[in-house]
């Protein structure tokens, strides 16, 4: 392209002990080869499958993940309440009921002043731009939470006003594509990325719709390769045939990252390209 984009990767949900191998191990190249100036990841299964804690959200950060999003699984650690107020880069969805801690928005600072050098990537997270990623939960086959339309709306109403130049990218958890894509286009020329997760299989259907937004219905997974969804295949057959919910155990093996990049011209807020990721151990 012949002009500067701002570039963002997202990550599939990290599963387990080989999600984070499989950071570790491609992730830092990734972001040089991509010039990504922002990485989001979902971590909501980064702890043993299910939830997330204080290690694991080290490891994700010291990897090169500048925002961790989640979504219903990040309640199940027990010291989830605490660790959802203590650390800044995770987030947890908006759109569940007030009063709940942590937070499903987080902004962040771009550009140096005039006449200072723009800052690296190195420097801190965004690199040159400024953003508001946004963390969102579907209601489809999930919970009862609040609606995740009408809190988008609310979210992207006072960002117009507080931070009218960030470049917005979503991370919708949601079960269902048609839930998924209906939130794209409801935010079309309004974020400039909605990408979902949660079902840990990607999707091949990434485009830019018409008002300028970058879409892709599920980033997939970082995790194991000869698995069900990340988990032990042999356990989850064994759930089927008999119909007892068998504890899941994660899958052993090669182990692959899951993703994509979404390249954004800042001065439009459009996105121009999207490329999905997949490297492999």
């Amino acid at each position: 392209m012949s002009f500067e984009t701002a570039n963002v990767l997202m990550i599939g949900d990290v599963v387990g002990t080989p999600g984070l191998r499989a950071l570790f191990t491609f992730l830092a190249s990734l972001i040089k080869k991509l010039e990504a100036d922002l990485v989001v990841a979902n971590g909501e299964n980064a702890l043993k499958g299910f939830g997330i804690g204080a290690d694991e959200v080290a490891a994700m950060r010291s990897y090169g993940v500048d925002v961790i999003t989640s979504g219903n699984h990040v309640w199940e650690h027990k010291d989830a309440y605490a660790l959802l107020e203590a650390e800044q880069a995770l987030l947890r969805p908006a759109n569940y009921p007030k009063g709940l801690p942590g937070r499903g928005v987080v902004h962040i600072e771009g550009r140096s002043a005039p006449g200072q050098p723009a800052p690296t990537r190195a420097s801190g997270a965004g690199g040159r731009f400024e953003w508001l990623v946004i963390n969102l939960q579907g209601r489809r086959d999930l919970y009862d939470i609040d609606c995740p339309f009408t809190k988008a709306d609310q979210i992207l109403l006072s960002a117009a006003h507080e931070h009218p130049n960030a470049l917005v990218v979503v991370d919708f958890h949601a079960e269902s594509n048609e839930e998924k894509e209906a939130l794209a286009w409801h935010l079309d020329g309004r974020a400039s990325v909605v990408a979902g997760t949660h079902t840990h299989v990607p999707t091949a259907d990434e485009r830019i719709l018409p008002k300028g937004t970058g879409f892709l219905t599920d980033l997939g997974m970082t995790g194991p390769i000869d698995s069900v969804i990340g988990m032990n295949g042999d356990v989850c057959i064994r759930r089927f045939l008999t119909q007892i919910p068998y504890k899941m155990e994660i899958a052993e093996g090669s182990a692959a990252i899951m993703g994509a990049l979404f390249r954004i011209d800042p001065e439009s807020r459009r996105c121009v390209a999207v490329e999905r990721i997949f490297e492999s151990l």
